[in-house]
């Protein structure tokens, strides 16, 4: 008799935030739905559609588990896209989270690399 080795299955993305409440403020005005008493949590969790999960730890939370763990230097490490309806809309969302008081990095373009309009805000 064969058996089918277990194969993994790609489940979750994990960010660690120097500032739980602000990094959760800003996925919120992108849609997700995180409870308010998730501000002051030290690990937070989020089902996707699809199944995947997001995952937010504080950097105290890692040095728990991980103490030799540093905050990594120099440019982002990690870019999370959220597909909107269209270029209006990628422009709309780019706007609010400005308005918001998060940082564009880079205003809203076509992008070269597939077919649809991208920024990138921080």
């Amino acid at each position: 008799m064969t058996t089918t080795p277990h194969i993994p299955r790609f489940d979750s993305v994990g960010l660690v935030v120097s500032d739980m409440a602000a990094s959760l403020a800003f996925y919120r005005l992108l849609g997700l739905d995180l409870p308010a008493d998730a501000d002051t949590a030290p690990h937070v969790e989020a089902s996707l559609p699809g199944g995947l999960r997001l995952l937010w730890d504080t950097e105290e939370t890692v040095r728990s588990y991980d103490p030799g763990w540093t905050r990594p230097t120099g440019g982002e490490r990690t870019g999370l896209a959220f597909r909107c309806t269209g270029p209006a809309e990628v422009d709309a969302t780019h706007d609010a989270l400005v308005a918001a008081g998060y940082r564009s990095h880079l205003t809203p373009w076509d992008a070269v690399f597939s077919p649809c309009r991208s920024c990138r805000v921080r």
